[in-house]
Parts: C-alpha cells; sequence; structure tokens
C-alpha cells in the first residue's frame, strides 16, 4: 500500500471519529482540518458511505450518523494514551472541583477500554509526571456549580445567583451566561446582568447561592472572546511610559491588570491598561514598579499614587 492510500485510510479513519464526536460536521471544516480540498472531503465521505456507516446530511450543508448507530470503542495510539495521564495531572492541579470529579469517572471509563498493555503504560508513567504550582485551592460553596452553569448555556435558560462582591456586598442577580473561562487561577463567568442591563464578570468562587431558573435568554450571544476583547462601560483608560529594564519583570501581571496595548517608544515602552480597579489594585500594583515607571494619564491616578506613597511613607 503506497502512501497516498495510507493518508486516506488514516484521513478517512479520523473523519469517522469527528462524526462519533459532533453532532454535525461541516466539510469546510474538515477540509480545514486536514489540509486538503472539500472535493476530497466529498469522496472520503462517499468512501465511508460505501463502507456501510449510515451519514445523514449532503454537501454543503454537514455530515451526521444517523441517531442510534453504535460503533465499537475508538483504537488509542499510545501517544494519545499518554496524552490523557497528563491531561489528567492537569486537571488534578487547575480544574474547578465540580469539574474535577467527573473528569475523573471519565478518565475511569478511558481507562477501562484500553488495552492492557496501555494500561501498565499508564500505571507505569503516571508517578513520573507532576504539576507544581504554588496557588492555593478554591473552595467550592455550591455543588456542581460549572457543570449547573454549563447546563444554563447550553439550555440558553437564566440563572438567578446571590453574589459576594470584594467589598462584602451581597446582591442577587439573574443573569444569561455567555461563557466560564480561568485566569489567574480564579474561574469566571461572563454574563449579561438584567439588572444592570449590561455585561459582567463574576468570580465564581464569590457566588454563594445558584438556581437554573425557566426563563429562556432575551437575546442571542456569541463567543465568549467577544465580550472579554470588549470593555464594558466601567473601566478607565491608563497609559503609562515604563522603563525597558523592568519589562521583563512584570509578566503576565500586566495582562492581568487590563493590558490592551504595548508600544516600544525611544525611552521605554508605552502601555495602555483599561482597568476597572483604578481606585485601589491597579494602583498597589503600580507602586511596586513605580520607580520606573512614568504616568501619562490620567491625571487623578499621579493624585491617588501620591497618596498611597504618603501612607506608606508614614509607616517607615
Amino acid at each position: 500500500m503506497n502512501d497516498h492510500y495510507l493518508k486516506k485510510l488514516d484521513r478517512v479513519t479520523a473523519i469517522l471519529t469527528q462524526l462519533q464526536s459532533k453532532p454535525i460536521v461541516r466539510a469546510q471544516d474538515l477540509a480545514e482540518k486536514f489540509d486538503v480540498s472539500i472535493r476530497t472531503i466529498y469522496r472520503d465521505v462517499k468512501t465511508l458511505e460505501n463502507a456501510g456507516i449510515p451519514i445523514i446530511g449532503e454537501a454543503g450543508s454537514g455530515y451526521s450518523l444517523m441517531d442510534g448507530y453504535k460503533l465499537p470503542p475508538v483504537m488509542f495510539t499510545k501517544e494519545e494514551v499518554l496524552s490523557f495521564i497528563t491531561a489528567e495531572k492537569l486537571m488534578q492541579r487547575f480544574s474547578h472541583e465540580s469539574l474535577g470529579s467527573h473528569y475523573k469517572t471519565a478518565m475511569e471509563k478511558v481507562r477501562s477500554v484500553l488495552k492492557y498493555s496501555d494500561r501498565n503504560l499508564l500505571a507505569n508513567i503516571e508517578k513520573q509526571i507532576d504539576i507544581f504550582d504554588n496557588y492555593p485551592k478554591t473552595e467550592d460553596k455550591i455543588k456542581n456549580i460549572i457543570p449547573t452553569i454549563l447546563e444554563s448555556i447550553a439550555e440558553k435558560v437564566q440563572i438567578c445567583i446571590d453574589y459576594k462582591t470584594v467589598n462584602e456586598e451581597i446582591s442577587t442577580r439573574t443573569v444569561e451566561v455567555v461563557g466560564v473561562f480561568f485566569e489567574f487561577n480564579y474561574w469566571y463567568i461572563i454574563a449579561y446582568c438584567t439588572l444592570r442591563n449590561d455585561f459582567r464578570q463574576f468570580r465564581i468562587d464569590r457566588i454563594l447561592k445558584l438556581s437554573k431558573m425557566q426563563t429562556p435568554f432575551l437575546q442571542e450571544y456569541g463567543q465568549i472572546n467577544d465580550y472579554r476583547k470588549n470593555p464594558n462601560g466601567n473601566k478607565t483608560i491608563v497609559k503609562l511610559l515604563v522603563d525597558k529594564k523592568i519589562m521583563r519583570h512584570l509578566g503576565n501581571s500586566k495582562v492581568y491588570y487590563g493590558l490592551t496595548e504595548e508600544k516600544e517608544a525611544e525611552n521605554g515602552f508605552e502601555l495602555t491598561f483599561e482597568t476597572e480597579w483604578i481606585d485601589e489594585g491597579f494602583p498597589r500594583w503600580l507602586i511596586t514598579f513605580s520607580d520606573y515607571a512614568e504616568i501619562i494619564e490620567p491625571e487623578s491616578l499621579k493624585t491617588t499614587m501620591r497618596e498611597l506613597v504618603q501612607k506608606v511613607s508614614k509607616n517607615f
């Protein structure tokens, strides 16, 4: 069998896997994934149909397997088996508690269908892989909170939450969740808040109570990244001129504090931020490298920094 037919066999098998794992698979997406023409994908799908695989759909719309059709368990390669154990280690360290238990049972099912040799491979290698992090784990206040939130997104229904702010104030909100994301060791949701009539970001460990409602979404939403890129109207634009020698020490912290643009200048880097923490969080972060930074705007931040420096100097 020549190389052409081996590649075709691998691609057809991979297309079958895609059909098993997704409700609808578009020919255009498959063509981009395997770097072939759409006509080649049409021929591959025809090959599967000729082999007796009941595929529903047609060129130009999308393909799916006939409902109820079952295939034997997928066989995993050795590289895929090793990737499972690496992913499991990452999940143990960084996943939310409400997700970790479900991932553990899912991995047990995966292990159960592995070949005996592959199960031995996992047993021998899992103690040789570890993930080190120094962040404390956040505790769940609500069981299965993230799966419940994800269900509300899939079903497009509102949820009602009791939320505690950083100032210890508690409010009840009805929200329509756009998406969930993990950043700087915390899980967040981005949601449309019906109380504020605007999009808001909520830290999941500050949700004290959650209930899924029957009320459907008021509007359709796009992808979560569409909302993370757009300011919600409560942010202040800050511009700093930062010495080049300190830049490498800022790392990801500058992203955390709202960096939107980084432009090299003759005497440093001009950094632009959009921050919600102009009164407390941002000034206290800025003071850690303030001897290497000049505030371009706003003027109010200069006043805040002078007052903060005066407070600090009194303690020393």
